[in-house]
């Protein structure tokens, strides 16, 4: 691996990229593991909130949208839309789509790898928001004001 590949954070992007095989694996290859409408149910809402979530994180990032959570030089700091509400929609996404998809898919092993994610996409924001501090001085004000993953919670 190259340095500018771990510079940017790579290793985070691999480890939640191993953890989401997984969660994707787990899934379809040990399903059906329990009965239970009503979390196949909460697994569904998961599932379309994790939509929310990506699909307006996506756009309001727009050309700052990037796998890695270091931002890159000409990158801006994006505080409208869903970010007005929580600091990082996307690593929620992910996390809400594999709990989600463990849910439906009714399977431990897919549940147990999404619960990991969890720890790493905390850690992963707390790395990113060092970087943001950095790079954008309105980012520490932001951070006061703006929950991590879940509006006025977390």
């Amino acid at each position: 691996m190259n340095g500018s590949f771990r510079q940017r954070g790579g290793l985070w992007v691999l480890g939640q990229s191993a953890l989401l095989c997984v969660v994707g694996a787990g899934g379809i290859l040990y399903r059906n593991q329990w009965q239970s409408l009503a979390f196949t149910c909460l697994g569904a809402g998961l599932l379309l909130i994790a939509g929310g979530c990506g699909l307006s994180g996506a756009v309001a990032l727009g050309r700052n949208l990037t796998p890695f959570p270091k931002p890159t030089a000409n990158s801006r700091l994006v505080q409208g839309g869903i970010y007005a509400l929580i600091r990082h929609p996307l690593y929620t996404a992910v996390f809400c789509g594999s709990a989600g998809w463990a849910l439906v898919w009714q399977s431990w092993p897919a549940l147990l790898a999404a619960l990991a994610l969890a720890p790493l996409l905390d850690a992963k924001a707390r790395r990113e928001e060092r970087w943001l501090r950095r790079q954008f001085p309105d980012y520490a004000g932001y951070e006061r004001r703006t929950r991590r993953f879940i509006p006025r919670v977390y």
